[in-house]
C-alpha cells in the first residue's frame, strides 16, 4: 500500500460524489442515488486501506462503519452516528442494491437527500479520523 494508492481511491470517491451531483442536476435521480452510495463506500474503503493496507470486500456502508469504528476507536461516536442515521444508511445501501437487482426509481427529493447524507458520512469520517 502506498499513499498514492490511497489518494487514488479517495480521489475516485470524491469524483463519484461529483458525479452524483451532476446526475442530480441533470434529472438522472437513479444514478445520483447510486453514485452517492458508491462515493461513501469508496471513501470508507480508502480510509480502511490507509489504516490497514487492505481494501475490504464489503459493500454495505454499515459494515464498513463497524470496521472503521474498530480501527479508529471512539466507539460511542460511531454507535451514535449509526443509530441516529440508521434509516438513511439503510436507504443508501438500498440505492446500491436496487441499481442492480430491483426495478426501483428515485425522485429528486430522495436522490438529493441521499447525496446530502453521503456528504455527511464522509465529513463524519474525516472528523473522526482527524481526532485520531
Amino acid at each position: 500500500m502506498s499513499y498514492s494508492e490511497v489518494a487514488l481511491l479517495r480521489d475516485r470517491a470524491l469524483r463519484m460524489l461529483g458525479s452524483s451531483k451532476r446526475s442530480l442536476a441533470e434529472g438522472d435521480y437513479d444514478i445520483a442515488a447510486f453514485m452517492a452510495d458508491q462515493a461513501v463506500q469508496l471513501y470508507l474503503k480508502s480510509v480502511i486501506f490507509e489504516l490497514t493496507g487492505e481494501v475490504p470486500r464489503v459493500h454495505a456502508v454499515r459494515q464498513l462503519m463497524v470496521i472503521l469504528k474498530d480501527l479508529l476507536g471512539n466507539p460511542n461516536l460511531f454507535d451514535d452516528f449509526v443509530r441516529e442515521n440508521r434509516s438513511l444508511l439503510i436507504r443508501l445501501e438500498e440505492a446500491y442494491i436496487s441499481s442492480r437487482y430491483m426495478p426501483r426509481k428515485y425522485d429528486r427529493e430522495e436522490a438529493e437527500e441521499l447525496l446530502v447524507f453521503a456528504e455527511k458520512v464522509i465529513e463524519f469520517v474525516k472528523s473522526v479520523k482527524g481526532q485520531g
